[in-house]
């Protein structure tokens, strides 16, 4: 006879922020707060395009930003500059954030004055995947000198968003990215996946991605 047990440890994890997740989605939707998770390997242009947004949007929505990162303290000083709420969360050598982490960071923001919460989640496609944060949506940015052959490369991270961004397509002659491709491979693994091609730096598509935001925000209000 065994004298031991088996604990799946990564099982009870993930079970125990479900949990935890739908219960702050839940506070969310209850304090018309949308909160979006953004995620994206490094350099991908997530705070360029964090700007863009925030200039789009900000004189319709009170915007808060969490920065999520190992160390530092660089993108939150950038995003301060647009004049929207920000915190920056130091994850202390972890990878992604989870619901609690992203409910500490709420409380330490203060949401009682903001009507749209956006979380710049820890720059990678694995870990971030795996831990709902309480998002009302998942979004995600490609960027062309990634390659259009990531869907295929990391297949959770591209099941699991609502909305993908094609970043950086001004560059698109200079690279061996084919944006009809990448559709379809995201296609078979997220058919109801919205992908928008964008340029942060040039603000090509910009305002289609404003205003998915916006409807996504009025639905999450009802």
């Amino acid at each position: 006879m065994e004298g031991y047990r088996i604990l799946e440890i990564k099982q009870s994890v993930f079970e125990n922020n479900d949990r935890e997740a739908d219960k702050l989605r839940e506070e969310l939707k209850r304090s018309k707060t949308f909160l979006l998770n953004l995620m994206s390997s490094p350099g991908s242009g997530k705070t360029t395009t964090l700007k863009a947004t925030i200039a789009a949007l900000k004189d319709e929505f009170r915007i808060g930003v969490m920065e999520a990162d190992i160390d530092s303290d660089v993108d939150a000083a950038a995003i301060e500059k647009t004049g929207v709420k920000v915190i920056q969360l130091h994850t202390g050598g972890m990878c992604h954030l989870d619901a609690g982490m992203t409910r500490q960071g709420l409380e330490g923001m203060g949401v009682e004055d903001l009507d749209f919460c956006i979380l710049e989640n820890v720059g990678n496609l694995v870990c971030p995947a795996e831990f709902d944060t309480g998002s009302a949506k998942n979004a995600m940015i490609l960027s062309v000198p990634e390659g259009d052959d990531k869907p295929l490369k990391y297949p959770l991270m591209f099941s699991i968003c609502d909305v993908l961004l094609i970043n950086k397509i001004d560059v698109l002659p200079y690279f061996d990215f084919d944006v009809d491709k990448c559709r379809e491979y995201v296609r078979r693994l997220n058919p109801n996946m919205k992908v928008i091609p964008i340029s942060a730096r040039t603000g090509e598509g910009i305002e289609e991605w404003a205003q998915w935001l916006r409807e996504q925000i009025s639905v999450w209000n009802g």
